[in-house]
C-alpha cells in the first residue's frame, strides 16, 4: 500500500481481446450436421399403471374367512391383493366437470367506494328511514293486535272501586248565628270552595278522629 493512502480493494482487468466465460466445444457438428440428419428423441419406457386396491372386496373376503383383527386383515391383504380393473377404475373416478370456454377464473374486483354517498351522509339517512319504518310497523302491529280473552269484573275488584255513601249531618248552630255570614273566606272563588268541600266529603269515610279530619285533630 502506498504511504498515506488507503489500500485499494480492486483487481486489474485483462485486455480488450479477453473473452469471459467458458469455451464450449461443439459436439453436434454445427449447421452441416443439422442439415444432414435429425436426432430423434427416444421416448423413455413408462412404468406400468398401478391399479387401485379394492379394499371393499378384500374386507368382504376377510370377514367371510373369519378374520377380524388388524393383524389378520394385514396378512390377508398380503396374500389376497385384489385390484380394481381399468374399466371399473374409470367408473369410480368421476370425470371433471366441463367448464364453458368463455369462463373467467379469479375473484371479481371490489366495486369502487361511493364517495358522494359518504360525503352526503346517504347511509345515515337510509338508516333513519329504516328506523322510522320499523317503529311505524311496530305501532301498527300493537294497534291491530287482538286481545286474547276478556277481563271480567269480580266482587273483589268491584268492592275495591266502590265508595260507600257518607251521610252528612248538618252542624248545630245557635238560632241567632244561623243568618250570620262568615267574616273570612280563604278560597278565591265559590267554585274552588265547593270543589274542596266535595274532596273533603269523599275522604270523610276513611279519615280518623272525632271530627273525621285525621289523627292530628282534636275536638
Amino acid at each position: 500500500a502506498e504511504l498515506g493512502k488507503p489500500r485499494e480493494r480492486s483487481c486489474s482487468l485483462p485486455g480488450v481481446d479477453f473473452n469471459y466465460g467458458l469455451y464450449t466445444r461443439g459436439l453436434d457438428g454445427g449447421v452441416p450436421a443439422a442439415i444432414g440428419h435429425w436426432n430423434v428423441f427416444k421416448q423413455q419406457p413408462t412404468c406400468p399403471h398401478e391399479l387401485t386396491r379394492n379394499y371393499i372386496a378384500m374386507n368382504r373376503g376377510a370377514v367371510k374367512a373369519g378374520l377380524v383383527t388388524a393383524r389378520e386383515n394385514f396378512l390377508y391383504r398380503q396374500l389376497n391383493d385384489i385390484r380394481i380393473s381399468d374399466q371399473e377404475d374409470r367408473h369410480v373416478k368421476k370425470d371433471l366437470p366441463s367448464l364453458p370456454p368463455n369462463m373467467t377464473f379469479g375473484t371479481p374486483a371490489r366495486p369502487s367506494t361511493p364517495f358522494f354517498d359518504l360525503l352526503q351522509h346517504r347511509y345515515q339517512q337510509l338508516w333513519v328511514q329504516e328506523q322510522k319504518a320499523t317503529q311505524k310497523a311496530i305501532k301498527l302491529e300493537k294497534k291491530h293486535k287482538v286481545i286474547l280473552g276478556k277481563l271480567y269484573e269480580t266482587r273483589s275488584s268491584q268492592l275495591r272501586k266502590y265508595k260507600p255513601p257518607v251521610k252528612l249531618d248538618a252542624l248545630w248552630q245557635m238560632p241567632h248565628f244561623q243568618k250570620v255570614r262568615p267574616h273570612l273566606s280563604t278560597f278565591p272563588t265559590e267554585a274552588d270552595r265547593q270543589r274542596a268541600l266535595r274532596a273533603h266529603q269523599d275522604e270523610h269515610a276513611v279519615r280518623q278522629g272525632t271530627l273525621r279530619m285525621g289523627n292530628y285533630t282534636h275536638p
